[in-house]
C-alpha cells in the first residue's frame, strides 16, 4: 500500500436515537472517538465530523439541537469528506452516517465496517 497515511472519517450515530439528550449525544460521540486510537494505531488518521461542526455551532452561538445544526452538521462532513480517503462507518442506524458512506461510494472511497479491515501501514514519522 501507498505509504501515505489515510485520512479516515469515522462515520456513525451522533444524534440518531438520542431524543435530543445531551447526554445520550455525548455517548454517542465517545464511541465515535473510540474508534479513533485503533484507527491511529493502524497508521492513519482518524477523523470525525463532529469534531469541526461542534465547535462551528458554537462559534455561531448554537448548539446540535439548535436549527442551525442541520445547515452545519451534514454540510461539514460532506466538505471535510472532500479531504477524506476513506470512511469506517460504525454500526447503528444515523441519516448522516448513512450519506457520508453514499458520498464516499460515489467519490470511489473504500467504506470500511471495521477496524480490522483497514490497510496497515508502517508509520515513517521520525522519532
Amino acid at each position: 500500500m501507498n505509504d501515505k497515511p489515510l485520512l479516515i472519517l469515522i462515520a456513525g450515530p451522533y444524534r440518531s436515537g438520542t431524543g435530543g439528550d445531551p447526554q445520550a449525544m455525548a455517548g454517542n460521540l465517545a464511541r465515535l472517538e473510540a474508534a479513533a486510537w485503533p484507527v491511529f494505531e493502524a497508521g492513519h488518521l482518524p477523523v470525525i465530523g463532529e469534531w469541526i461542526a461542534l465547535p462551528v455551532l458554537r462559534s455561531a452561538g448554537a448548539g446540535p439541537q439548535d436549527p442551525l445544526a442541520d445547515q452545519v452538521l451534514y454540510p461539514a462532513a460532506d466538505r471535510l469528506l472532500a479531504h477524506c480517503d476513506a470512511v469506517l462507518r460504525l454500526p447503528g442506524d444515523s441519516t448522516g452516517a448513512d450519506q457520508d458512506v453514499a458520498t464516499a461510494r460515489l467519490r470511489g472511497l473504500p467504506v470500511y465496517h471495521d477496524v480490522a479491515e483497514i490497510p496497515r501501514r508502517v508509520p515513517q514519522e521520525a522519532a
